[in-house]
């Protein structure tokens, strides 16, 4: 399958990033989201991100300005009605995705591809939004997408070989090694990570140690390039939420039950980088 244009649905984190990606690779792209205002903070992440990787020389000024102009955006979905390949990076949230997707279904070509960046939540549910589930799969960037090497490719239970053959040749197309794995809460990545983000939390809301004695150990001790509540801080603490509570419901295991410290700080809405306080603060 040729891939000749991609709509990237969401214009956050991860949508930015999965579209400069694209856009470095290229392609061509729409990026879209519902407010302007969070089309114009994606674009300008985007901007910030190319002018990083000129002045690291990992990145030739003309090539920057090339993939820029890859990227055109939006807040209908005219400009996505051609494109051959569609992923969502939307909040993580089940219903909200799925009335996304049922939207997208009716908006773009039948042969179109669908996929989902979700972290955590059932491929095989997404899909049973649509009349494409044959087409439609997981495409789990990891955050900084620019810079982290995996795709997580998570087939649904209706998922065709195309459909997984054509993403991971996408996904190698963008310089990335795509891993696949079985539709299961949290899927691999998160499965494993969040488990351990909560126990430090635990740690934390229990007083063994400061948020920084935690992570000096686990960086030290255990050869973690960043301790696990500054991770935590780092993907969001309201994404560490929602991911353990998926995990929680999907397994009924009291071991996924989210750390009530980490409940209270996203109620406080203390989530990390992105609102300037979480387990650190940041000015």
């Amino acid at each position: 399958m040729s891939v000749r244009k991609v709509a990237v649905i969401g214009a956050g984190t991860m949508g930015s990033g999965i579209a400069q990606v694209f856009a470095q690779s290229g392609i061509d792209v729409y990026l879209r989201d519902v407010k302007p205002e969070f089309v114009d903070r994606g674009l300008s992440a985007i901007d910030a991100s190319l002018a990083r990787l000129v002045k690291k020389e990992k990145l030739r000024e003309a090539e920057a300005r090339e993939a820029r102009g890859r990227i055109s955006s939006g807040t209908g979905l005219e400009g996505a009605a051609d494109a051959d390949f569609v992923v969502e990076a939307i909040l993580e949230d089940l219903e909200a995705k799925r009335s996304l997707f049922r939207e997208l279904d009716g908006a773009l070509r039948p042969d179109a591809i669908f996929a989902s960046n979700t972290s955590s939540i059932s491929i095989t549910k997404l899909a049973a939004a649509t009349k494409r589930a044959d087409r439609f799969i997981g495409m789990h960037f990891m955050n900084p997408v620019p810079v982290m090497e995996l795709v997580e490719i998570i087939r649904g239970l209706q998922t065709s070989d195309e459909t997984a053959r054509a993403t991971e040749e996408l996904a190698k197309k963008l310089g990335k090694t795509p891993v696949e794995v079985n539709d299961a809460p949290g899927f691999i990545s998160n499965r494993v990570l969040m488990p351990l983000l909560n126990e430090a939390m635990f740690a934390c809301m229990e007083g063994v140690a400061t948020p920084e004695a935690i992570d000096k150990v686990m960086k030290l001790g255990m050869n973690h390039p960043m301790g696990p509540l500054t991770l935590a801080d780092f993907i969001g603490l309201d994404v560490c939420l929602s991911v353990l509570e998926v995990l929680h419901r999907g397994f009924g295991d009291p071991k996924y039950r989210p750390c009530p410290l980490l409940v209270k700080m996203v109620d406080a809405g203390y989530l990390g980088r992105k609102s300037g306080k979480g387990f650190y603060e940041y000015p």
